[in-house]
């Protein structure tokens, strides 16, 4: 494939070192005629008000440019993002793709109580009006957020890291569970891959982040459970399903979620609770985790590569996808 624009890989300040293990394997899977990739020069400047400027210290004049940052808080992420993605339009990129491994403010889309924002919907707005052509994401918390872009939108799915790792472990009496009713699809899915059956949890809420009671329908006794989640926030759902199944007879209890947000308490509660072991992805970074006892990162850098990769090169995407 002869391109007329050179591909050019940067990174925000809150995905830097995904985004070189993102470019390591593209450099491993593409051909020898294709020219190594690096990853570009940002300068990200700040000043003492808080404000901070984005400057590409190369050209991308013509280029595809791919911008890497997840936008987890503080919305600094966000504003970086959407500030280095102008500073990509301004200087005459032809075209701009943000890679956002973990889309912020997906929680939000749609009004569920009076008077509040739909967040997701805004920034969906913001990357379009920064001048973003096509945006790659990973799990979104609502699979309809899609529809809120009018540019290509690219949705990968964790299920195809985290299949071919449940498999390897070779648990002998597997059920997969949702921790509410709005994970059921999800846990659905694993389970029909898995072969195996599903365990459903009902939850009530006390007030946001704060779970009242979880039921739990389905054969749980003498089962290894792994509970599939989008993302892991207080961890509150999580450990409270975990100690319920657990209580009703699961041989074990784990857990496998993409985003580990792990925000408050939540590592705190994990180690507190009937979890053996909780696998999350790197779409959000943490290093500090790398020897955890019960933390287990599997890295998504590889799935984004091939994407990648393929987008650039015209290829379909489609065997990328374990939905």
């Amino acid at each position: 494939m002869i391109h007329t624009h050179r591909l050019e890989l940067f990174a925000c300040r809150a995905s830097e070192n995904f985004a070189r293990q993102v470019i390591n394997h593209i450099n491993l899977i593409q051909s020898p005629d294709e020219p190594e990739l690096h990853l570009g020069q940002l300068e990200i400047t700040p000043f003492s008000d808080g404000e901070f400027q984005p400057q590409f210290e190369e050209s991308v004049r013509g280029a595809s440019v791919y911008i890497i940052q997840s936008t987890i808080p503080p919305a600094d992420n966000l504003m970086e993002l959407l500030l280095t993605i102008d500073a990509a339009k301004r200087a005459s990129a032809d075209e701009v793709v943000a890679v956002i491994p973990y889309f912020g403010w997906a929680r939000q889309d749609r009004k569920d109580r009076p008077r509040v924002a739909i967040g997701a919907k805004l920034v969906a707005n913001l990357l379009r009006a920064a001048g973003t052509d096509r945006v790659m994401t990973c799990d979104l918390h609502a699979g309809q957020i899609q529809g809120f872009f009018d540019i290509p939108v690219d949705h990968v799915y964790a299920s195809k890291v985290f299949l071919p790792y449940i498999k390897s472990r070779k648990f002998k009496n597997l059920a997969i569970a949702a921790p509410d009713m709005g994970g059921a699809k999800r846990a659905n899915v694993y389970a029909r891959e898995l072969m195996c059956p599903v365990i459903i949890c009902h939850k009530t809420r006390e007030r946001a982040n704060v779970v009242g009671s979880i039921t739990a329908i389905g054969e749980i006794e003498g089962k290894d459970i792994i509970i599939v989640d989008d993302m892991i926030d207080t961890a509150g759902t999580l450990c409270k399903a975990a100690d319920v199944l657990k209580s009703r007879g699961a041989n074990s209890v784990r857990a496998c979620a993409t985003h580990g947000m792990l925000s408050g308490s939540a590592l705190q509660r994990i180690h507190d609770s009937a979890l053996e072991e909780v696998f999350i992805t790197d779409t959000i970074p943490h290093p500090e985790l790398a020897d955890d006892p019960k933390i287990r990162i599997i890295s998504m850098a590889e799935v984004f590569a091939s994407i990648i990769h393929k987008v650039y090169n015209y290829e379909a995407i489609s065997p990328d996808f374990v939905h």
